[in-house]
């Protein structure tokens, strides 16, 4: 019996559901349990029991077993990776082994031939077995010991004489493989290569945070071959190890198109690199999900909808500003509108939008992009920053000619996006005429709803600021194995919009620095800080107050 008709049997899916998977099943070749669990019409809970069910194998929680270091070595870490099972306890000749893959049979041939004893199974959910053996074995365990068994010391692939031929040696590009692929199960942002004098450090941004990417200390020995591989990847010069370099790489993991941002830097222990991780095929949000509070949002759909004008989008990098441009122009944009943005890099493809990528190479950056599409006649321009006086002076000018101007700029709070345009060398009136909104915005991450709790206000430390709580749910998330023990899951975004009223354009015209601007803008047109509306999110149960004070403390 498949495990589809086990769940069908137990009432966790349809007909009509198990239809659709089957058809999804052979196009993308998954296993049929995964595809369900993918299209949300069963949880990996659910398919777990029922497996355990259908083979009458008992179900372990990874979490409360503690394994002997000696129990680890009786699978070797290849075979580990490859079979995504764990040896668990050995006793009488007998070896414990969780998987959560049941149906491949010769693998647990291999199993007993291996090793020479009676292999009892047990079912252990997916997840926790990725992370157990991330824990145990380390990220790309097996590549790494591959490659260590197979260099001595003195003649490794680190210390080879062609770095390129190092780094297209199989076991590097497998090894760099599997830490891109683990960063993206990880659902992380940026992958961190960090080079010390005595190791290198791996580490992923997850939501916001830097975690450690858990690969053993023996990465150390290969990390001149890993930084030549990423260079490879990313058509740069493998030779100049002297200067910054900057490139792209474009992968496709899990059956997902990847675009990789590269930035290596010369360090004081060699060279450091930095990939932004952005999915291309991510469904891409609408404004609605974005987390925007009502009023404001109305407010925003108000300034989109003017037929000139310049929208600035503030905030640090990776705070979602992209994202919440994307949204807008989704809005707007009809059979009516013609729009064309100039960006680095084009992060996804919207419909009925004409999207140029910046080629710095060839001379089209912000700036000379901007001056050739306002030749094509388009109603709504999107440019990607504002970094500079040519590109500011650009854009102004296009918002003065009846164009609608979208923009990011790097400022703290929405009220510094004037100044910062003044600093740069754009003259006041000209700012004051030209800008009409500008939203700040930070992400912080929501309560895991696997784990998430109410908790009563008197155990919760609020600060002096925070307001009444009458009527607030507050919660925490004390963490789950969805949530990588964080309390955390995903995130949201906190916004704060200034419209620039007449009072506000004449304080512009003054030079009025950013804290005079938005003391008036709090004072009299209402404006939510970015504070105030974390809090808010903190009242409705979305959040805790350390996750808004770790992002918005002014």
């Amino acid at each position: 019996m498949g495990i589809g008709t086990v769940l069908l049997e137990r009432g966790l899916v349809s007909e009509e559901e198990l239809r659709a998977a089957i058809t999804e099943q052979s196009r993308t070749g998954e296993r049929l349990d995964h595809v369900l669990v993918r299209l949300g019409h069963v949880s990996a809970t659910q398919v777990l029991e029922a497996i355990g069910h259908q083979f009458a194998m008992p179900i372990v929680d990874l979490d409360a077993v503690e394994v002997k270091p000696e129990v680890l070595r009786a699978l070797p870490a290849r075979l580990v990776f490859k079979q995504r099972c764990v040896p668990l306890e050995e006793e009488d000749g007998r070896l414990r082994v969780a998987t959560s893959d049941p149906f491949e049979l010769t693998a647990f041939d291999e199993l007993k031939l291996l090793t020479g004893k009676s292999i009892d199974l047990v079912l252990a959910d997916e997840q926790d077995i990725r992370k157990f053996i991330r824990q145990h074995y380390g990220v790309a365990g097996d590549t790494l010991d591959e490659l260590s068994d197979g260099a001595e010391p003195e003649t490794s692939i680190e210390t080879a004489d062609d770095p390129a031929a190092a780094a297209e040696e199989a076991s590097v590009v497998k090894l760099v493989n599997d830490l891109l692929l683990e960063a993206v199960r990880e659902r992380a942002t940026d992958i961190h290569f960090e080079p010390y004098e005595d190791r290198l450090v791996i580490r992923y941004r997850i939501d916001g945070v830097l975690t450690q990417a858990g690969v053993p200390t023996t990465v150390n020995r290969f990390r001149h071959a890993i930084v030549s591989r990423l260079k490879i990847m990313a058509n740069l010069n493998i030779a100049e190890k002297r200067t910054p370099q900057d490139g792209r790489i474009s992968l496709r993991l899990d059956k997902a198109e990847y675009d990789l941002r590269v930035s290596v830097i010369p360090m004081l222990y060699g060279e450091g690199v930095v990939l932004r991780v952005l999915n291309k095929s991510a469904v891409m949000m609408t404004l609605d999900d974005l987390g925007m509070d009502p009023g404001l949002l109305e407010t925003w759909d108000d300034l989109i909808g003017r037929p000139h004008g310049i929208l600035l989008v503030t905030g640090p990098t990776g705070s979602g500003k992209s994202t919440t441009l994307y949204a807008s122009l989704a809005r707007i944009i009809d059979d009516a509108t013609k729009a064309i943005t100039v960006e680095d890099p084009v992060e996804y493809d919207v419909g009925g939008v004409n999207q140029i990528q910046v080629n710095r190479q060839v001379g089209l950056d912000f700036a000379a992009g901007l001056r050739a599409i306002l030749r094509h006649d388009p109603d709504v321009i999107m440019i990607g920053e504002i970094r500079d006086l040519e590109t500011a002076v650009a854009a102004v000018q296009a918002s003065l000619t009846g164009h609608l101007v979208f923009s990011t700029l790097h400022t703290n709070d929405a009220a510094g996006a004037a100044p910062r345009l003044l600093d740069m060398g754009v003259e006041p009136f000209l700012v004051a005429s030209s800008v009409e909104g500008v939203i700040a915005q930070r992400l912080v991450r929501t309560i895991c709803p696997e784990c998430g709790e109410d908790v009563p206000a008197e155990e919760v430390h609020l600060p002096d600021d925070f307001g009444p709580v009458d009527g607030a749910r507050l919660r925490r998330g004390p963490g789950c194995r969805r949530c990588r023990t964080t309390g955390y899951l995903g995130r949201i975004g906190l916004y704060e919009l200034l419209v620039l009223t007449e009072p506000i354009r004449e304080m512009v015209m003054e030079r009025a620095n950013a804290r005079r601007l938005a003391d008036h803008a709090v004072r009299v047109d209402g404006m939510v800080t970015l504070k105030q509306a974390g809090y808010e999110k903190v009242r409705s149960g979305r959040t805790t107050v350390e996750e808004i004070l770790r992002v918005a403390r002014a």
